[in-house]
């Protein structure tokens, strides 16, 4: 997955101007990391990483901006069990492999099963996108 930043830049712009929100470098900083981080995050982790790049910012600031990115739809959050979120950058549709012992997240993609979801035509719903998670047991765990 190739995610073009200068894009989404321009879309998070949109938002910001849209809800006459401002646009200050810290939103920025924080939408680049989230983009840069190429995996599901907690938004600590997302805030550890901006502070280990030497940025420093406020934790409530990094929350209310993941915030904002996800009513932009920038970013999605999932809830796999835990009472936390977990964030990725919204991108195709996926299926997300969760172990039930380590917690490890593998995402895969197969076209036929994107097809099939989208083919789905339940009483008055139009599908748009999906994302599928399937709990099990990983490699690693399966090893022990």
């Amino acid at each position: 997955m190739t995610l073009n930043i200068d894009s989404i830049e321009a879309a998070f712009t949109q938002f910001l101007n849209e809800g006459k929100y401002r646009k200050t470098p810290e939103r920025f900083a924080i939408l680049r990391k989230a983009i840069e981080l190429h995996s599901h995050f907690e938004v600590d982790t997302l805030h550890m990483a901006i502070e280990n790049d030497g940025y420093h910012v406020s934790r409530a600031t990094v929350y209310n901006t993941v915030e904002l990115l996800e009513k932009a739809g920038i970013l999605k959050k999932n809830v796999f069990g835990q009472t936390t979120g977990i964030y990725e950058v919204n991108h195709d549709n996926h299926i997300h492999l969760v172990c039930k012992h380590c917690g490890m997240i593998r995402e895969i993609e197969n076209d036929h099963i994107a097809s099939e979801v989208m083919m789905l035509k339940p009483d008055d719903f139009t599908p748009e996108s999906f994302a599928i998670t399937i709990y099990g047991t990983c490699g690693s765990c399966n090893d022990k």
